[in-house]
């Protein structure tokens, strides 16, 4: 049973963690699947580059209200799909061998397998290449071990042919008809690259709005303008998933107008994930989790159990990759200085939806400051009232900020529209370095006649004391 100072489970964000400063440290690492993690392989990296070029086919339609006449000749969805893994895959065996072969890890030792725990701080790893399970002991865990997408509780939906996330972006062919179960931004984003490629889409959502989660303004504005491009059927409940005579899917669904049915060549199921706490069986070494599966840490990464550590999917509700790697920094710190530990700092996360349009946010919603009695005064700024935005001829992007009305600062931002990820940028800066608006409107040059207008205009729009 060989004993480490250091086993790492997982190889996204927790493969991050070694460097020279632990070249003297016996260390392990456990993957069960493909080394890079959820981030390189089936999230935010491949699915980017599918948006891209979602955004490239959808231009010629964009076009004509501009005064220019576009036609889109074709989309050859297998050169898509092998450019974008032709370049992910060399990148994720190239991480494997250089963990596996590379001198700088002499000292590290790579399990491929799935990791259990069998007993306090002993991980059995069951090998994928059919070897004998193995058991690990060690100082220190670490427990980066991600999550995994999940089927809802529909009769029937785990029988017939169905697609999530980490499958959908390799089929061979592009369907007809596409049902998307779930609302929010996995089933935006695919929703959105699709479409762009002529595929029809079905949207079908529990609730009665897309991206709910977000301030009601920027929800409400996304829903509406979803409904113009995909079929969205909303407060719906899925009764049965069956399949159809010609081989494609069919939802049952029950609605405000009674029973109906949608169907579609694929069905990509897009209504959550789950942290892999259960696949590693962590009680068993004494680890707690919450009801959701995530796993408890405190400010510092740490779990109840003295020398083991989580971050990112496997115990932190944001399920993003910056925010993994964000943990995975103060991880490496408090392993190396467990006497002078730093603390996560989770106060202002911000995400994005790279859908059409995009979506970005940060802080509080409105919904969010009116429950916890949060004083605050709100603007909005239309991309329609700035000159970048009459070039673009939108009509329907804006950027909405909430502030404290005494100190003017912020307390949340939204933006909808064209570039909405990266012009919420210098709003995340203002909120994590306390500059209050008036300062952060006036206090600088805005260049002219620059989309980051849009922001300025929504600072000076606040009504502050």
């Amino acid at each position: 049973m060989p004993h480490y100072d250091l086993v790492i489970v997982g190889t996204g964000s927790g493969n991050s963690i070694l460097d020279p400063r632990f070249a003297d440290w016996k260390t392990a690492i456990v993957e069960k699947g493909v080394f890079g993690g959820t981030c390189l392989n089936v999230g935010c990296i491949p699915t980017k580059m599918f948006v891209h070029t979602a955004d490239v086919a959808a231009a010629p339609a964009a076009g004509a209200r501009l005064g220019v006449d576009l036609r889109l000749e074709g989309v050859r969805w297998r050169d898509v799909r092998d450019r974008i893994f032709g370049r992910i895959d060399p990148i994720a065996e190239g991480g494997r061998r250089y963990r596996k072969e590379h001198e700088d890890n002499a000292a590290v030792t790579v399990y491929e397998g799935q990791g259990r725990f069998t007993g306090h701080k002993e991980l059995t790893v069951s090998l994928a290449d059919g070897r004998p399970p193995e058991t690990l002991t060690a100082d220190r865990f670490v427990l980066a071990a991600g999550g995994r997408s999940v089927l809802p509780d529909v009769p029937g939906l785990a029988d017939v042919p169905h697609h999530t996330s980490d499958t959908v972006m390799r089929i061979d062919e592009l369907p007809e008809r596409m049902v998307i179960l779930g609302s929010g931004f996995v089933a935006a984003e695919f929703a959105h690259v699709f479409a762009s490629f002529g595929v029809r889409v079905t949207i079908v959502a529990r609730s009665g709005a897309l991206l709910r989660a977000e301030d009601v303004d920027v929800s409400t504005r996304f829903t509406e303008l979803a409904a113009r491009r995909f079929d969205v059927r909303l407060n719906r409940t899925t009764v049965g998933a069956r399949r159809t005579p010609d081989g494609g899917v069919a939802l049952d669904l029950a609605g405000p107008d009674g029973a109906e049915s949608v169907e579609g060549d694929l069905l990509l199921v897009a209504t959550g994930r789950r942290p892999n706490s259960d696949l590693l069986d962590v009680a068993a070494t004494g680890v707690t989790t919450l009801p959701s599966g995530h796993v408890v840490v405190d400010d510092h990464q740490r779990t109840v159990v003295d020398g083991i550590y989580a971050l990112g999917d496997i115990s932190s509700a944001f399920e993003l990759k910056h925010v993994a790697n964000h943990e995975s920094r103060v991880v490496q710190h408090n392993l190396l200085h467990p006497d002078e530990p730093i603390a996560a700092d989770h106060r202002f996360v911000p995400h994005a939806v790279f859908s059409s349009p995009q979506v970005a946010s940060v802080g509080l919603t409105e919904q969010q400051a009116r429950e916890r009695g949060v004083p605050y005064v709100s603007a909005t700024q239309d991309y329609a009232g700035i000159a970048y935005g009459w070039a673009m001829e939108d009509s329907t992007g804006f950027a909405k900020l909430l502030a404290d009305p005494a100190t003017g600062l912020l307390l949340g931002a939204h933006i909808i529209g064209p570039q909405a990820s990266t012009l919420i940028q210098p709003l995340i800066q203002a909120m994590s370095f306390s500059l209050d608006a008036r300062t952060m409107a006036r206090g600088q040059y805005w260049i002219h006649p620059a989309m980051p207008e849009l922001v300025e205009n929504a600072l000076l729009n606040l009504p502050l004391n």
